[in-house]
């Protein structure tokens, strides 16, 4: 109930921001608002609940962060990256475990793509030599992997 909460929070909060936004006018200028929105959600029950709902103005999704955005889609899209989360959404793994799922030679090669995915908020050290996903990206990043199989077409829509 807690993340819901939270889930619903965020939600509010963006749209709050946006309406501020458009207020206060496009400081550049080089811009028309577009309207419309667009927006995610889902009930997952993986490795513990987690419901998220989540949704913005195209106009805002086009003006977060580029280096944050490209960071997260720069980890994600490393095979050995993918298929790290992939093992992480269905629980926590240590090196060990991460390093037989992906077939690498070394936990030191796990190390190195842990520590990308680290850096981009995708995967968290919990306790000593384990890792996982925080619940409040479990939606958000299958919501990513989904997106990406739709646009390269694996979806067949």
């Amino acid at each position: 109930m807690n993340e819901q909460f939270e889930a619903r929070l965020a939600e509010l909060e963006a749209r709050v921001a946006e309406l501020e936004r458009r207020g206060s006018g496009d400081a550049a200028g080089t811009s028309m608002p577009t309207g419309g929105a667009v927006a995610y959600q889902g009930d997952v029950h993986l490795h513990g609940d987690v419901t998220w709902n989540i949704g913005y103005s195209p106009d805002a999704v086009l003006e977060l962060s580029v280096a944050r955005t490209s960071e997260v889609l720069a980890a994600l899209g490393h095979p050995v990256r993918l298929q790290i989360v992939r093992r992480l959404l269905r629980g926590p793994a240590n090196a060990a475990d991460l390093q037989e799922v992906v077939g690498l030679g070394s936990t030191g090669q796990v190390y190195h793509h842990l520590k990308a995915l680290g850096s981009a908020n995708v995967v968290e050290q919990h306790g000593r030599g384990d890792y996982r996903i925080n619940a409040k990206k479990v939606v958000p990043l299958l919501v990513s992997m989904l997106a990406a199989a739709d646009i390269s077409g694996e979806l067949g829509t």
